[in-house]
């Protein structure tokens, strides 16, 4: 069965609660009704990200398609990307000045102007995807980030996640925590502090400069996204040793953010129809980027790349790291508190129940990976990389969590 590619605009109106009677009798009565009553609205967005980007920056470009489909091209976004109108890091301070009415980023960019920008976009060592979807729209995490970002005269929506990222590209191999010191990494966000706890110095540097820059030796390692994107720009080339995990980067959301003037004077059905395009957007960019992934990592190391795990005294120090710097931050700053305080809240909760169940499950299917029994018989199947993570044995899976203590 092919892929279903067309709109369905009825559908889309009715999910979105408008269109009242109109929608439930026909497209025919829909789109007059709709066109009558409906404002033109012609927005700018601002991305963080280069058109090279597909994914990522197709998500505003996904959302502008949704709502000038529904709304017979009456609510229209024009997307431009990283450097049109603004450089990319300026895209959400444009938003919320006025000089244009959305960005497509992510909020992590803005954590120097305020650590309470980046709880809603990725904290290292917190949410992975599904957890992070669970708490934005069953734990109220939208919301909690909307109420600081209305300080900001901003509203934001998420519109997309990248799952876990690669830890990035390395000049050298990394043996020990004592390799990370003196290191200069492109890393950006609060990433960028915790690693210089462990004695990294960071670097802010545009996507378009990082290969320069690691040939040239500029700097020693430089983290970007994924292999779906990273193998767009050809890093293995200069800096072969590609690290894993992205602890920094379990589950990032991209958003849209946008101008929070310019939102309170839509009418509610273009509300309602923008917050259920930007939520269908957001499954939609993950599912690209979990079937691309995977694809474009055997590319990667057919060209070269070689697979490391981060040494496991990184891991633990920079987990430290980072609990420690959330609890520096928690206490200077009341709106990171009431984000990362519901987060830790959840995260626990979360970890405690994937013992039973995804954690079990993938373990399992991964030894049967490792043991080529998932390949389709005609096919050769494909064997894990030589310096890959070891497999965890069978027997690895963590025993059923005890229940809580009763109060």
């Amino acid at each position: 069965m092919t892929e279903k590619t067309h709109f369905d605009r009825r559908a889309f109106l009715t999910r979105a609660g408008i269109g009242g009677a109109a929608a439930a009798a026909g497209a025919t009565l829909a789109a007059p009704a709709i066109a009558q009553e409906a404002p033109t609205i012609n927005w700018r967005v601002a991305s963080s990200f280069p058109k090279s980007l597909d994914t990522i920056y197709g998500s505003a470009e996904d959302v502008a398609t949704r709502l000038k489909e529904a709304t017979d091209g009456k609510f229209n976004l024009q997307v431009f990307a990283a450097g049109e109108i603004v450089p990319g890091l300026q895209a959400i301070d444009a938003t919320s000045d006025g000089t244009v009415e959305v960005s497509n980023s992510v909020g992590y960019y803005n954590w120097g102007k305020d650590p309470a920008f980046a709880p809603g976009a990725d904290l290292p060592f917190t949410f992975n995807a599904r957890s992070k979807a669970a708490y934005n729209y069953q734990g109220g995490g939208i919301d909690k980030y909307n109420e600081f970002l209305a300080t900001q005269n901003l509203i934001c929506f998420p519109v997309g996640n990248t799952g876990a990222q690669m830890g990035g590209w390395y000049r050298k191999e990394i043996k020990s925590l004592e390799d990370m010191k003196g290191l200069k990494m492109r890393i950006s966000g609060l990433a960028g502090k915790v690693m210089e706890k462990l004695g990294v110095v960071p670097q802010q540097i545009a996507g378009g400069d990082i290969y320069p820059s690691l040939e040239k030796g500029t700097i020693d390692a430089a983290e970007w996204v994924g292999p779906y994107d990273d193998e767009k720009l050809g890093f293995q080339k200069v800096a072969p040793y590609y690290y894993y995990p992205g602890f920094w980067e379990g589950g990032p959301t991209v958003g849209m953010f946008i101008n929070l003037a310019k939102w309170n004077e839509l009418p509610d059905s273009y509300k309602s129809l923008l917050r259920t395009a930007c939520q269908a957007v957001d499954q939609n960019t993950l599912s690209k980027y979990d079937y691309k992934n995977p694809t474009a990592l055997k590319n990667l190391v057919a060209a070269g790349a070689q697979l490391r795990p981060f040494p496991e005294d990184v891991m633990v120090a920079a987990f430290d790291a980072s609990r420690a710097l959330y609890e520096e931050l928690a206490g200077q700053n009341p709106a990171f508190k009431a984000q990362w305080d519901a987060q830790k809240a959840y995260l626990n909760d979360w970890y405690l129940y994937q013992q039973t169940t995804d954690y079990t499950f993938d373990t399992m299917m991964m030894i049967q990976q490792r043991n080529n029994k998932l390949a389709s018989a005609d096919a050769a199947p494909a064997a894990a990389p030589a310096d890959a993570a070891p497999a965890a044995p069978a027997d690895a899976a963590p025993a059923a969590p005890a229940a809580p203590a009763s109060n």
